[in-house]
């Protein structure tokens, strides 16, 4: 179900994101770029240090790109250390590891945290929504987003509704995308939702396809690419993702649905293990020279 729709007023909303990784600082560059006001939390001051600087970057390949409205102010960021400075926020969006203890026990937390109808979206792209929701307080106000990388160019966002989430989250999720110039598109609860459960199997069986010598990196994203018109090719996208995310969403789909495509084949998790992450760490399927944000 495509939400969205003229938005009251880009000023009314304030958002926390924790976790200062590759999505946290895409989410929060984005919703900056739309005049949103954003506390950044993550675990150490050079971690969030580190991350003020890339959403910065990120803010200014954005408007280099021409992908942020020219009426409105850039939002403030503020980093934090602490989840607690997320309690006056009106949405909160965690965007932490793809680990299912790890995210339960955050949102926990944020739901001790926050007031009553402040929306806990969990950024994830696999974990069903109704799985963490016995860990939060209120059920109602939790959903998913599966936002794509990079969020400051890529308009749809997958909205994941649980059978708990209620009326009033969602409708302000939705709202709350509106002004961040993204476009919500609302799916029910399931292992890896649409995009993933299509997608990450796809990837997999790529790897898997160089790891028994078919093919090449290289010819396997020529091949996807030009005679399938897939824009960048499996494994580049998966070396946007992070291979160690890959892995993680992978594993999560295994367990929960037993389909064999979904187990992370040895390539991939060789890779990983060598800490050879994709694009992050500035190696995975191809060689990049340096890390990139």
């Amino acid at each position: 179900m495509l939400l969205g729709g003229p938005v009251s007023n880009y000023k009314e909303h304030r958002i926390a994101v924790i976790g200062a990784g590759v999505m946290g600082t895409n989410i929060a560059a984005t919703a900056i770029g739309h005049g949103l006001p954003v506390v950044l939390v993550d675990v150490d001051e050079h971690v969030v240090e580190e991350a003020r600087t890339t959403t910065l970057n990120h803010v200014r390949h954005a408007q280099l790109m021409g992908a942020l409205p020219a009426d409105r102010p850039l939002g403030t960021l503020t980093t934090s250390v602490s989840v607690e400075d997320a309690a006056d926020t009106t949405a909160v969006v965690e965007a932490i590891v793809e680990s299912p203890e790890v995210k339960a026990k955050l949102l926990t937390e944020l739901s001790a945290l926050v007031a009553a109808g402040t929306p806990l979206i969990s950024n994830t792209s696999g974990i069903p929504i109704d799985e963490l929701a016995d860990w939060v307080t209120r059920p109602a106000d939790l959903l998913g987003t599966h936002f794509m990388n990079p969020t400051y160019l890529i308009k749809m966002v997958e909205v994941i509704r649980g059978p708990r989430t209620g009326d009033a989250a969602l409708e302000s999720v939705a709202d709350l995308l509106t002004a961040m110039g993204r476009q919500p598109v609302v799916v029910r609860d399931a292992p890896g939702f649409v995009t993933s459960r299509l997608l990450h199997p796809m990837l997999n069986d790529a790897a898997r396809i160089v790891g028994a010598g078919t093919a090449t990196v290289e010819d396997v994203d020529a091949l996807m690419s030009g005679c399938l018109g897939h824009p960048t090719g499996p494994l580049r996208t998966a070396d946007l993702i992070g291979l160690d995310n890959l892995a993680d969403s992978l594993r999560v789909l295994h367990e929960r649905t037993g389909d064999e495509r979904c187990r992370p084949c040895d390539l991939l998790l060789d890779k990983v293990r060598a800490g050879h992450l994709g694009r992050k760490s500035g190696r995975g399927f191809y060689d990049y020279g340096k890390a990139l944000s």
